[in-house]
C-alpha cells in the first residue's frame, strides 16, 4: 500500500504541472481566458500557434510517461518491493490523469488528458494499444475536422483494444502482448475520464455548434 500512495502522490504533482498555463503566460495570454478557456494543447495550438501547442502536447505526454515510469522505478526500490509493477504503474497513471484535469494549482481546473493519456499508453500499454489509439485520432481528425471527435474515437479505442489484448495478446510480443487484467480496468477508466471531460463538446456536436480545428496562422 506505500508504494501505492506514494505513486498516487507523485504521480499526482507530475500530472498537475500546468503546461498550457505555462507558455500561455510566457506568450502574455491566459488559456483559462482565451479560446475555449482550456489549458491543453489544443487550446494551445489555435490561441499560441504551432510553435507553443506542439510544446504543451509534448509537454503533457511527457508528464503521462514519466509518472508511469516514476510508479515503475518505485516498485523495484527495496522498501516498496512485493508490490507488482504494472499495478504500481496504473495507480501512477491515474493519478497523472486526475493532476492535469485537476490540478491543485490551478483550483482543479485544467485540461482534457488526452496528451497525458498518450504519454500512458506509450509507456504502459502494449504498442497495438498506442499505435491504434493514434491511428484512430489521426482518422477522425482529418476526415471531420474535430478535435474532440478524433479525442473521444481514440478515448473509445483504448479499452477496446485493451480488452482484446487481455483475451488474445501473446505475452511475448511486445506490439501484441497480452494485457494484465489491471491495464484493462484502467483503459476503461481512462476512456470514461477523457469522455466525461468531453461532455460539454459532445453536446456541441449534437447541437451542431462544435466549431472545426482551425489552426492559428502564425506562430
Amino acid at each position: 500500500m506505500l508504494a501505492f500512495f506514494t505513486a498516487a502522490i507523485l504521480a499526482y504533482l507530475i500530472g498537475s504541472f500546468p503546461s498550457g498555463f505555462i507558455a500561455g503566460r510566457f506568450c502574455g495570454v491566459d488559456l483559462r481566458t482565451a479560446g475555449s478557456g482550456n489549458i491543453g494543447a489544443t487550446n494551445a495550438l489555435r490561441v499560441l500557434g504551432k510553435k507553443w501547442g506542439y510544446a504543451v502536447f509534448a509537454a503533457d505526454a511527457f508528464k503521462g510517461a514519466l509518472a508511469v515510469l516514476c510508479g515503475l522505478g518505485l516498485s523495484k526500490l527495496p522498501a516498496f518491493q512485493g508490490s507488482p509493477p504494472v499495478h504500481v504503474g496504473v495507480i501512477a497513471a491515474l493519478f497523472a490523469i486526475i493532476g492535469h484535469s485537476f490540478p491543485v494549482w490551478l483550483g482543479f481546473k485544467g485540461g482534457k488528458g488526452i496528451a497525458t493519456s498518450a504519454g500512458i499508453m506509450f509507456v504502459l500499454f502494449p504498442g497495438a494499444v498506442f499505435a491504434s489509439g493514434l491511428f484512430i485520432w489521426l482518422l477522425f481528425f482529418f476526415t471531420t475536422r474535430f478535435v474532440s471527435v478524433a479525442s473521444l474515437g481514440a478515448a473509445v479505442t483504448l479499452p477496446t483494444v485493451s480488452i482484446l489484448l487481455y483475451f488474445f495478446g501473446n505475452p511475448d510480443s511486445w506490439f501484441f502482448g497480452h494485457c494484465d487484467p489491471m491495464l484493462a480496468v484502467i483503459s476503461g477508466i481512462m476512456s470514461g475520464l477523457a469522455i466525461w471531460r468531453h461532455k460539454d463538446n459532445i453536446k456541441r456536436l449534437l447541437a451542431g455548434t462544435e466549431k472545426r480545428f482551425e489552426r492559428k496562422a502564425h506562430g
